[in-house]
């Protein structure tokens, strides 16, 4: 069912209507094939780039958008109402731009961001290591400084994009207690990608290890001062946790409206199931849910949009978001019953999808901890 939207003017509401169009004509249709076949859609990322949807948060002067987050968002949920892997992969590649936009010198901005806003280079966010998630400070790859280059050596782990990225935003250690960022080209030499992980969901969307094997790095590509990679990296998650947050109410989305149409349409004892108390009122909590997520992760948008500390609200908003697309996602298959456990239906498919939203840019277990910490500051 389409979403009455309240967005802020015409430039807006017309970018909203192409983003519809766009993932009805160009998005859905391909969903359920590549995801069976764990293909990556890698040409569907180069139309979002020719349609300016890879850069909208970002400064015109370097080819994004420069629209509001709260629109932004929004736009992306759309996306992943229809394709959450190809959602998730654009709240990456946003956020894999942030270092870079806001840490950057102008003269690296001029050189890098254009291609990366208009869609010429996909991105990723290099941060997490095997023994490094929840903990990032304690992450082991190291950049050694060898005159103008540093020298880079170890793994990082669950990289959306991994091996299909033209670029990477890297935090190394480049010191015992410094952890820098660096822009690492995905061609350059001593890099390579492990294996695909084999994943429960999110099976279009390729995530491996990264693997740097005295990978040589320019040192102009530091982006920000050494011993800021985790202030960056930090800062980077708060915009990104918006980002699943979208996408997770996306997915809830498209859940709850497969749930309504099958439950509209379905008969038993002689009229539809929707009739059905039992049924209605598991669709209304459903339909809450949902929009009590759409309304967290608006409320962190504009809050970030007027320049307000965001960080409490942007947890609030992830927690929220993902922990109910789990549960409209598990009660969508159980609308449709039998039907809902097959794959001639996508809800199986959206429940599965619905796991890792719970688990990446933070666990929800670190969600709170970020929201119980940021209480003790007031």
């Amino acid at each position: 069912m389409p979403v009455e939207r309240l967005l802020p003017n015409q430039e807006a509401e017309d970018l909203l209507n192409l983003t519809v169009e766009l993932a009805r004509e160009e998005l859905k249709p391909l969903a359920a094939e590549y995801e069976e076949a764990e293909r990556f859609p890698r040409e569907q990322f180069r139309t979002l780039g020719k349609s300016g949807l890879l850069g909208l948060p970002y400064p015109e002067r370097w080819g994004g958008g420069e629209l509001p987050y709260e629109v932004y968002l929004q736009v992306l949920e759309e996306i992943a109402a229809a394709w959450m892997s190809v959602g998730v992969g654009l709240s990456v590649h946003t956020m894999s731009c942030f270092a870079l936009t806001h840490h950057g010198t102008d003269e690296q901005r001029d050189r890098w961001l254009p291609a990366m806003l208009e869609g010429e280079l996909l991105g990723a966010y290099a941060l997490s290591e095997s023994h490094a998630g929840s903990d990032a400070a304690a992450l082991s790859t190291r950049a050694r400084r060898d005159g103008d280059q540093f020298v880079v050596n170890g793994t990082k782990a669950w990289i959306t994009h991994g091996g299909e990225a033209d670029f990477y935003t890297t935090m190394v250690r480049t010191g015992d207690e410094s952890i820098s960022c660096l822009l690492i080209d995905g061609s350059t030499p001593g890099l390579s990608a492990g294996a695909p992980e084999r994943k429960m969901g999110l099976t279009g969307s390729t995530t491996a290890q990264l693997i740097f094997d005295d990978a040589h790095v320019d040192a102009d590509r530091l982006i920000g001062p050494e011993g800021a990679g985790l202030r960056i990296a930090l800062s980077s998650l708060d915009s990104g946790r918006l980002g699943i947050a979208a996408c997770a109410v996306g997915l809830a989305q498209a859940a709850l409206d497969e749930a309504v149409e099958y439950a509209k349409g379905r008969t038993q004892f002689g009229k539809p199931i929707i009739e059905f108390q039992g049924l209605e009122f598991l669709l209304a909590d459903m339909a809450a849910a949902v929009e009590t997520a759409r309304a967290a992760y608006l409320d962190a948008a504009r809050r970030r949009d007027r320049g307000m500390s965001f960080r409490r609200q942007a947890s609030i908003a992830k927690l929220t978001a993902t922990d109910a697309a789990m549960k409209v996602t598990t009660d969508a298959v159980q609308v449709l019953g039998g039907a809902g456990y097959t794959r001639d239906f996508p809800v199986e498919r959206y429940m599965r999808e619905a796991k890792v939203p719970q688990i990446f840019e933070g666990t929800n277990q670190i969600q709170r901890m970020v929201i119980a910490r940021e209480l003790k500051r007031v």
